[in-house]
């Protein structure tokens, strides 16, 4: 967004053009911000050494923190600034800060992962390269898949397959996981969806995906390692209540754009032009010449005074 306009977050570093981004959404994240970023870091330097390369910038986007986040992220930005950049957007939103960071981004793939990074960052690679190659418009991890180990309570195991099934009955997605933290979608594809997305808050994940699957782009589901932060101060029935409400919004949004496939524009040219392919003719339309033997093939029958 263009700098000086109400909306536009502040940022610490400029997007460059690398191909990936990976975002880390943040809110009052001051204990484990640095340890994480410095992992990242780590990890994504030997990749780039070792496997298949890309190159790659790390970006905080701080959801409204109250604590020293702010200032240990631009820090981390002083510390290594080719490989990290922080924005601040205005307003408080998870979903809200993402757009923010996606939209600004030069990258050739725009991705997220949570700060904790409870999903194995060495699936990282799997997630970004599928896209740089050009095989996906979409990547995400899924923890509800066999291949999938996770280690998580029982408590959020049964509150996330509960959720993950009301989203496949309700929504009729083909997916099985919504919300886990590890996501990755083109430049293009995120440009073109990100409009669609009306949600800032934790419901983003689960739209982004169904407004996916409607546009009909190539999406690939990972099986991950996932282990549960215990510390996570994510407030789960406020959570789940939102995201119930954001399934009830999209699903009032997809029979409103089905009604809306099925009017007709009786002033459309094109419904008049199939409409006058099926005229009958009537007492208005002159009638055509009977050849000399049209009473004979019919004996006994009156011609119609129409």
């Amino acid at each position: 967004m263009p700098q000086g306009e109400v909306d536009s977050p502040v940022f610490y570093g400029s997007p460059k053009p690398v191909d990936t981004d990976i975002v880390i959404p943040i809110c009052n994240e001051e204990v484990q911000l640095a340890d994480s970023v410095s992992t990242l870091c780590s990890f994504l330097d030997r990749h780039a050494r070792d496997r298949a390369p890309f190159s790659w910038n790390i970006v905080i986007a701080d959801n409204a923190s109250t604590d020293a986040s702010w200032q240990i992220a631009k820090s981390l930005c002083d510390w290594c600034p080719n490989q990290v950049r922080a924005l601040h957007p205005a307003r408080k939103g998870c979903g809200y800060a993402l757009k923010q960071a996606w939209l600004s981004s030069r990258a050739a793939v725009v991705a997220y992962m949570d700060v904790d990074l409870s999903t194995d960052i060495g699936s990282t690679g799997s997630l970004i390269l599928p896209l740089l190659q050009g095989g996906a418009d979409i990547a995400f991890s899924s923890r509800l898949l066999p291949q999938s180990q996770v280690t998580r309570s029982p408590k959020r195991e049964f509150i996330s397959l509960t959720y993950n099934l009301k989203l496949r009955s309700y929504l009729a997605v083909s997916f099985h996981d919504a919300q886990c933290g590890f996501k990755a979608i083109t430049a293009q594809a995120a440009h073109a969806l990100l409009p669609q997305v009306k949600d800032d808050e934790w419901f983003f994940d689960t739209e982004l995906l169904v407004r996916a699957q409607q546009a009909e782009m190539t999406m690939l589901e990972l099986p991950v390692r996932w282990v549960e932060d215990a510390g996570s101060t994510v407030d789960i029935p406020d959570t789940v209540k939102k995201d119930l409400e954001g399934m009830h919004r999209v699903r009032e949004d997809m029979e409103a754009r089905m009604v809306d496939g099925l009017r007709v524009d009786l002033n459309s040219a094109a419904v008049w032009d199939q409409i006058r392919q099926h005229e009958l003719r009537g007492s208005l339309l002159p009638a055509e010449e009977e050849g000399p033997h049209s009473r004979m093939q019919n004996p006994g029958k009156e011609t119609a005074a129409c």
